[in-house]
């Protein structure tokens, strides 16, 4: 198994409705399938790989240490299914991943998080895959980000279609985003506004910020307070994102608006380089403060954002460097985020004919 972040669907759904459901899933993204011996051929015949207790899967299911010693002799791909409870079942994933198993199933009781945290930490530096059962597709981005190198997959039991579709969007906000460089055309200071400050609940790394912008189809990569100045403290908690009106990209690829973001809230950071993670919002500071329009070009199209004129917000250029609003010029190149789609309806994108400008 690819040792990257994804969705193992365990279908609950009728015989009659699985090879479609199969289908759908696979559209979705979604590769492996543990399944009854008696839904490997269907599930395989429908496009899935199977992780099954059966001769006839792709990769046999073992449920103690004994099966996977015979597993591992007759030269099988296999995973454990474990439920941990204990130290001891630990033990047993790790003994597991040493003897070569592609991957640990695990499923937790009361404590979720604890047991997963000393798994990873014991076997995250070999091959083996760490794939958690969820509940519901609202787990997904706890699983992803425990001990910050969350775990490889989830494992999730979906009744439909709908359920694959809600964990798919999930995962997604930890894929990464496209960025490209354009070219500022104008910089212009303007009167006053209200800007938006987005306090986090997480030290954000040096490259890090969040995407906004006036149009939704090209968002500005707004880089964190962390470098801090002679004149104020670093902040690495919170970006400076700007006026209240812009659009920001949330984790599951839809766009809300600065103004209705509040504690509690979970929105997308993302790095110079197009990684991604959720980060939640511990406090947004909405106060009045003088703007700068600044605007770019790249190829086949244009946007644009309005920033507080403050020292202390940057945009991220070439190799990273960090530029100040104050120091932005024509000609400088920066970091933004361009949609395929035309336009944003309720923050969903849409392809139809919208204009802004």
């Amino acid at each position: 198994m690819p040792n990257s972040k994804q969705i193992v669907v365990n279908p609950k759904v009728g015989r009659d409705d699985l090879p479609q459901f199969v289908k759908d899933s696979v559209a979705e993204g979604v590769k492996l399938f543990i399944c009854t011996p008696g839904e490997t051929e269907s599930v395989k015949n429908a496009g899935g790989v199977t992780v099954s207790p059966s001769e006839d899967a792709d990769i046999f299911l073992v449920s103690s240490l004994d099966e996977a010693v015979v597993k591992q002799k007759e030269g099988c791909r296999f995973a454990l299914k474990v439920k941990v409870e204990g130290n001891e079942d630990i033990a047993t994933a790790v003994s597991a991943a040493k003897m070569g198993a592609e991957a640990v199933v695990v499923e937790t009781g009361d404590w979720k998080i604890i047991p997963l945290e000393n798994l990873i930490a014991d076997i995250h530096r070999g091959n083996t895959s760490i794939y958690a059962k969820v509940d519901s597709p609202n787990e997904v981005p706890t699983m992803f980000a425990v001990l910050e190198l969350g775990v490889d997959g989830v494992v999730l039991s979906a009744e439909g279609i709908d359920d694959v579709k809600q964990a798919s969007k999930h995962l997604s906000s930890i894929g990464g985003v496209d960025l490209i460089f354009a070219k500022v055309t104008e910089v212009k200071n303007l009167g006053v506004g209200d800007r938006a400050c987005i306090d986090t609940a997480s030290i954000l790394n040096p490259g890090e910020g969040i995407l906004v912008g006036s149009q939704a189809k090209t968002l500005f990569l707004v880089h964190n307070e962390s470098s801090g100045s002679k004149f104020t403290s670093p902040r690495p908690f919170r970006v400076n994102a700007g006026s209240i009106h812009s659009y920001i990209l949330m984790p599951d690829g839809t766009t809300r608006y600065l103004s209705e973001i509040e504690s509690g809230d979970e929105v997308l950071a993302v790095d110079n380089e197009g990684n991604t993670r959720t980060v939640i919002v511990g406090r947004v500071k909405i106060e009045r403060r003088p703007l700068t329009l600044v605007k770019v070009e790249y190829e086949g199209g244009s946007g644009s954002t309005l920033l507080q004129n403050a020292e202390t917000i940057p945009l991220i250029g070439k190799e990273g460097a960090q530029i100040p609003v104050t120091d932005l010029k024509a000609g400088d190149e920066i970091l933004v985020r361009v949609d395929r789609a035309s336009g944003r309806h309720f923050g969903v994108a849409v392809d139809e004919f919208v204009l802004e400008k």
